[in-house]
């Protein structure tokens, strides 16, 4: 659908630039086509003083023009020059697009360290991201950088093995220059005989010098905690049967343990298993893999089988990995209720791959919202050996959550989280998370530029529980 325009089709600029459709926008600007496949940001006089005030553009690079009632500011770019919003998605298709945004990453916060950046507007002329000072919350620079170099995927820019995963194309040299350029630190990036190691993240062996001897400084990685906001549960569970494994590698090689084993999480949909598992992985920095039903599925006999040993294949060859195998009760189901033929051979060939991952440093993650129709052969201890419920969302999971989702968001002193806990307890943490995008949105509605307490009990009202939730008292348990 079009958008509609602030300028008319044919406009001309205070720079000469004349412009076209409007291809994206928010509440006080604009980004136009403009003739000869440039673009142009057009802002309202508030918004713009904002920035010059800020010290992120000088005015005169910006130009003011009045149209009907308004005031508005204006810059214009060539074609070859980048003029989005963040939001967009990057996806740089050379290392000289992807240092660019970098360096102006780089430079906005040595002038501004404060202002949420997620959905700022990349003018690659100025060498400047800026603020549109949104109410949604914020999100760390890493992931910024990140989302904007793989073209809208959530992987941190601190984990350097999944990043250079993604974009394959650019060497991890390349790839270091750039995360440098924009203020990150990356440590020492080793090419190893099979794949790419960074110890930026928790590594599973120790580095080696070139003569091949173990260097006694990287045997044991600096702990590190995982943490998890409104699971502190499954983070403990997740830091004791996987981190500290992780970590302290050669202790527990020594006991006969030589990698985390294989878990399993199940429970109600909503509740946060899919969110556990991407905070894990971005945690390891491992590459990952999946298999789901979208990815696999297929109704020719023998080749879904086929496809499932292919992404197993490649797990093990990118050790160490993390496997996610999503929707488990589509592959896995138990064969006693009478599933045909192919179904009892996807089960056996999840049966014979999970234990050989395992031994070559993959971890395998499944998550299933029907943990009763999953075949008990995969379930035995020996494939899965942690068995994991993450359940309706406890008092204090609820609060721990709320105070995070508001810890960066402008808000009135009056706020207070404790007000909606007994009410979204028992309920899926999603409903918590609705809950404060939809507070944060109706006040915007309303006008304001910061939360408060009413816009946030108005949303709770408009997001009644569901019968199906279940009481307070259902917790994450382990069995």
């Amino acid at each position: 659908m079009a958008l509609d325009a602030w300028l008319p089709v044919g406009h001309t600029l205070p720079d000469g630039a004349k412009t076209r459709i409007a291809v994206s926008r928010g509440a006080n600007w604009q980004i136009l086509e403009t003739q000869g496949d440039g673009r142009a940001l057009v802002a309202h006089d508030e918004l713009a003083h904002r920035w010059i005030d800020a010290g992120l553009i000088e005015a005169g690079l910006f130009s003011s023009f009045d149209f009907g009632n308004h005031r508005l500011w204006a810059i214009s770019c060539g074609s070859s020059q980048i003029l989005c919003s963040v939001t967009e998605g990057g996806s740089p298709d050379t290392k000289v697009e992807a240092l660019s945004f970098a360096l102006a990453l780089k430079a906005t916060r040595d002038i501004d360290p404060e202002s949420p950046l997620q959905d700022a507007l990349y003018v690659e002329k100025i060498s400047r991201l800026l603020p549109t000072y949104s109410i949604s919350s914020r999100t760390d620079d890493d992931a910024v950088l990140g989302y904007w170099l793989t073209g809208g995927a959530s992987v941190s820019a601190k984990s350097f093995r999944r990043l250079h995963q993604t974009m394959s194309w650019l060497g991890a040299g390349h790839l270091k220059e750039v995360i440098q350029a924009a203020g990150f630190e990356v440590a020492e990036v080793i090419l190893a005989d099979r794949a790419l190691v960074s110890s930026s993240r928790p590594n599973t062996e120790p580095a080696e010098h070139a003569d091949g001897k173990d260097s006694k400084a990287n045997k044991e990685p600096a702990a590190t905690v995982f943490e998890l906001a409104g699971r502190p549960d499954l983070a403990a569970f997740f830091n004791e049967h996987i981190v500290d494994i992780v970590q302290n590698r050669d202790r527990y090689k020594a006991l006969g343990i030589d990698f985390p084993s294989a878990v399993v999480l199940h429970g109600p949909p909503g509740c946060g298993k899919t969110f556990a598992v991407d905070q894990l992985i971005d945690f390891l920095g491992w590459p990952s893999f999946q298999i789901d039903a979208s990815s696999v599925a297929s109704p020719y006999i023998h080749e879904t089988s086929k496809k499932v040993a292919e992404v197993f294949d490649k797990a093990i060859q990118n050790a160490p990995s993390v496997l996610v195998i999503d929707e488990m009760e589509a592959f896995l189901a138990d064969r006693e209720m009478g599933a045909g033929h192919h179904r009892i051979e996807e089960v056996a060939e999840f049966l014979r791959r999970i234990p050989e991952a395992a031994k070559n440093e993959v971890l395998i993650v499944g998550m299933t919202n029907r943990i009763d129709i999953i075949d008990p052969a995969i379930l035995r201890r020996g494939r899965f050996d942690h068995i994991v419920k993450v359940d309706f969302a406890s008092e204090v999971e609820v609060l721990s959550l709320l105070e995070k989702l508001l810890l960066t968001l402008p808000k009135e002193e009056g706020v207070d989280p404790s007000f909606f806990v007994r009410e979204l307890a028992g309920r899926p943490l999603s409903d918590v998370a609705f809950v404060v995008r939809e507070g944060a949105r109706l006040a915007a509605r309303s006008g304001k530029d910061k939360l408060d307490q009413g816009s946030l009990v108005l949303a709770m009202h408009a997001s009644p529980a569901r019968e199906r939730e279940g009481s307070s008292r259902r917790r994450i348990g382990f069995i």
